[in-house]
């Protein structure tokens, strides 16, 4: 049967919502299987229609979707899905998001907020979930949201033995773009050869969203290539005015590195004229053509949640893959 893969009595399935088919054949070829075979549309009103093609019951069964703009449409086909699987019988039900939805509003700046990134996943859990996989949650304390396991994978490998190839290793510092990232920063660091650390300092108004200002930079950035580093790229404002900070403080090149490209416009605007030498990213959310500049690069992220998948399934050891050390 296409989709699934045995071992002993267990069998395999990977289902895909319909945002990201890339990132699903990669994935899929990277487990030597078939995705299952998924019907999928809108009514008129735009309610959305699931029925899986073959059967699911006993399954381990790993149902992927990215999460793109809008938002709210693959939220809703992802949790679709997952009662699909959950009414048809499936034995264990895995959400893989590699980006996850609402991660901003993972608590309350101000009073009577919502606290969005835990309603998602009380979602999940309700829809049928047994399990969560994701990639550079934006704050770790999401995975305490699910009431169940959580892999939280982590990009820094990918990025960063990509990067190694590109810079002078004697002659590199890592930069986090505010203060909140700075242990991200550190593996970074160890990855690039113990590099010198530095922050840009910004400010940021809670009632306007997407906009914060970079204002100085803290460490040793003068005549160094500066790898500016952040777990995602909305609208590019904050990273892009944090590359003129460098500039300004004397950086001889800067290298954005990213694991989620949003690119909101005018993200892409904003990045290819920002000054950055190149802008490297990984695949979990779609980009399409128009928002392609010739700075960017992108990484496939399909091996990284294939081994996860993988390591789930074989009841293997998931830890190397979300403490950065893989």
């Amino acid at each position: 049967m296409s989709g699934i893969k045995a071992q002993g009595e267990k069998r395999l399935v990977l289902a895909s919502g319909r945002a990201h088919p890339e990132l699903a054949q990669q994935i899929a070829k990277e487990l030597d299987i078939e995705l299952l075979p998924t019907s999928a549309y809108d009514f008129a009103n735009g309610e959305i229609y699931v029925r899986f093609e073959e059967s699911v019951r006993g399954t381990d069964a790993f149902v992927l979707q990215a999460h793109p703009a809008p938002i709210n449409e693959w939220l809703m086909e992802h949790l679709i899905m997952v009662d699909t699987l959950k009414r048809a019988s499936a034995k264990r039900i895995t959400v893989v998001a590699p980006f996850y939805p609402y991660a901003r509003q993972d608590k309350k700046h101000r009073g009577r907020e919502p606290i969005s990134a835990r309603l998602v996943a009380d979602m999940y859990k309700t829809a049928g979930a047994d399990r969560l996989i994701s990639v550079d949650l934006h704050t770790a304390q999401i995975q305490g949201f699910f009431n169940g396991p959580v892999d939280h994978l982590m990009a820094i490998p990918l990025l960063a033995d990509y990067v190694r190839t590109r810079v002078d290793l004697d002659n590199v510092t890592v930069v986090s773009p505010d203060t909140g990232r700075v242990r991200v920063a550190e593996q970074w660091a160890e990855r690039l050869g113990g590099a010198p650390l530095a922050f840009v300092h910004k400010s940021r108004d809670v009632t306007v969203p997407n906009q914060a200002v970079s204002k100085q930079v803290v460490g040793l950035v003068e005549n160094r290539t500066c790898v500016l580093i952040d777990d995602m790229i909305d609208t590019g404002g904050t990273i892009s005015g944090a590359v003129q900070v460098l500039k300004n403080a004397g950086a001889k090149d800067v290298i954005i590195a990213a694991t989620h490209a949003v690119f909101s416009d005018p993200a892409a605007r904003r990045l290819s004229e920002s000054g950055a030498r190149e802008v490297v990213v990984t695949n979990t959310l779609p980009i399409p053509p128009e928002k392609n500049f010739k700075e960017l690069t992108v990484l496939s992220i399909a091996p990284l949640i294939a081994r996860a998948i993988r390591e789930v399934f074989e009841d293997g050891s998931v830890t190397s893959l979300f403490d950065g050390k893989a």
